[in-house]
């Protein structure tokens, strides 16, 4: 029993990264956007809160807690929706190619993190004292209900804003006016302008807003995930890979990226939980091949939904392609 508590609380805390990464790319991609830069983006979030909550932590005389937050918070947020600029710039204004410069900026994105984190931490601890404690403080009360708080309530506060944030944006795509045009967008951005739809302003707000929801996961990762420790071990980047992925086996729903994401972060941690349960160990390469289930899963979704040719199973119709209004 311990040992499938212990596998639930580090599965629902590591699913919340990729939830947040899923859903900004949902949102992106519903405007007919393809954004392959979400790892890249993800780093630029989690170093901008990183190192804004470093830096004030370490020279304020007297930090503030929340401030700290809402300082990192803003400066993930803030990062992560440049990115979204560059990459909406090339690929909506230039037209450059969507796979290409999504690819490109998620090499950029890790290089540039990777090389100012190291460089802020050069000769100084990576652990934070007051953000990350913050970041990690537990519902009160409720988290001490025994098993039951300790796994619906043990966890920081960003676990919960994440389900809140898929809730609103679930409202938002299918019971609001601009989430319907954000639609249309992506199916057929050549109607969508003939009525009136500024294609141009929605492809760019959902990329960018996009950009900065998944950039949240990346702080995420960092100040609570990793306990306020800058990573340079790429776990990032995989990261955002699986938010990918989760897109795909998710179908483009924002609800289904809450449960989603928690079974990913299941059959991510099969690997470390699976021997105790069987009661022997695993040799090494089995391991490797559990660890390649949550790709497998997304492969088997995707496979069956393209059998099933259900219309709201698939992806908008006009993603990854450029729009070229002379061409209306």
């Amino acid at each position: 029993m311990d040992t499938l508590i212990a596998w639930v609380s580090r599965a629902i805390p590591f699913g919340t990264i990729i939830m947040y990464g899923a859903l900004g790319e949902i949102l992106t991609q519903k405007s007919g956007n393809l954004n392959l830069g979400v790892p890249g983006i993800m780093y630029l979030g989690g170093f901008a809160g990183f190192a804004s909550a470093y830096l004030y932590e370490n020279t304020a005389a007297n930090p503030n807690t929340v401030f700290c937050i809402v300082l990192a918070l803003c400066c993930a947020f803030a990062a992560s929706v440049i990115g979204g600029m560059i990459y909406s710039f090339l690929t909506i204004t230039l037209r450059a190619n969507q796979n290409v410069t999504g690819l490109a900026l998620t090499t950029f994105g890790m290089g540039v993190a990777n090389f100012f984190g190291v460089y802020i931490l050069d000769g100084r601890t990576a652990t934070q004292t007051m953000i990350y404690k913050a970041f990690q403080t537990r519902v009160p009360v409720l988290s001490g209900l025994g098993i039951p708080g300790q796994l619906l309530f043990g966890y920081g506060f960003m676990v919960y804003a994440a389900i809140a944030l898929a809730i609103v944006l679930h409202i938002f795509l299918n019971r609001t006016r601009s989430g319907l045009n954000l639609r249309a967008v992506g199916e057929n951005p050549a109607t969508a302008d003939a009525a009136g739809i500024n294609v141009t302003r929605y492809k760019y707000l959902a990329t960018c807003i996009g950009a900065g929801i998944s950039g949240l996961g990346g702080l995420y990762y960092v100040l609570d995930y990793n306990q306020g420790i800058w990573a340079t071990t790429g776990q990032i980047e995989a990261l955002g890979w699986l938010a990918v992925a989760l897109v795909i086996f998710t179908t483009w729903k924002p609800l289904s990226a809450i449960w989603g994401s928690y079974l990913f972060g299941v059959l991510y941690w099969l690997y470390q939980f699976l021997p105790a349960l069987l009661g022997f160990s695993v040799p090494g390469y089995v391991t490797d091949l559990i660890q390649m289930v949550p790709y497998v899963v997304t492969i088997a979704v995707l496979i069956i939904t393209s059998l099933r040719k259900k219309r709201e199973d698939q992806p908008p119709a006009s993603l990854g392609l450029a729009y070229f209004r002379e061409e209306r």
